[in-house]
């Protein structure tokens, strides 16, 4: 992989990062749809040909990760987790980090809330919003750079079966 920064951004201190409360100013923001399973609404313009999930990652490592990856699809934001666009089955054979939340089909406090995982499915001072839209029609953020990532910042280590069938157990 070309390494295009001087520094490693992952060891950058963390600042809290305004952008994550607030979406952009150029572009309008696009709260999930609720109703529906509380699934993320992705913008008309792109196309999720190969369906989609959702990677929630803790807020504040956002901008880091953002300046990380080689392409940002869309990202949503709430007050506690940035929201990745994956493509559908991202989870599969590997074993996400346990700070992250992965929300199939992108579904955000579907099922029984008891059961739910607290992180992504309670009550929240509002619905995440669009904060980032992708330069082309892909909507999908590269789920293995991500992946890396998030397991790189909760100081696990990445782990993944291809011969498992079926969805991992993290989500």
């Amino acid at each position: 992989m070309d390494r295009t920064h001087a520094t490693d951004p992952l060891r950058l201190v963390s600042a809290p990062c305004p952008s994550a409360s607030r979406p952009p100013v150029s572009r309008p923001s696009v709260p999930c749809t609720r109703g529906r399973g509380g699934r993320l609404a992705l913008p008309p313009e792109v196309i999720a040909s190969l369906g989609y999930d959702a990677v929630g990652i803790p807020r504040e490592h956002g901008e880091r990760i953002k300046r990380s990856l080689p392409r940002v699809g869309c990202v949503f934001a709430d007050d506690l987790r940035w929201w990745w666009i994956v493509p559908s089955g991202s989870d599969i054979g590997v074993t996400w980090p346990p700070s992250t939340s992965y929300a199939v089909d992108a579904r955000l406090g579907f099922g029984d809330p008891a059961s739910a995982d607290p992180s992504w499915s309670g009550p929240r001072n509002g619905q995440p919003l669009l904060i980032h839209r992708p330069d082309g029609d892909s909507p999908y953020t590269p789920p293995i750079p991500l992946y890396f990532l998030a397991c790189r910042l909760a100081g696990s280590t990445p782990h993944w079966s291809p011969d498992t069938p079926g969805r991992s157990s993290s989500g």
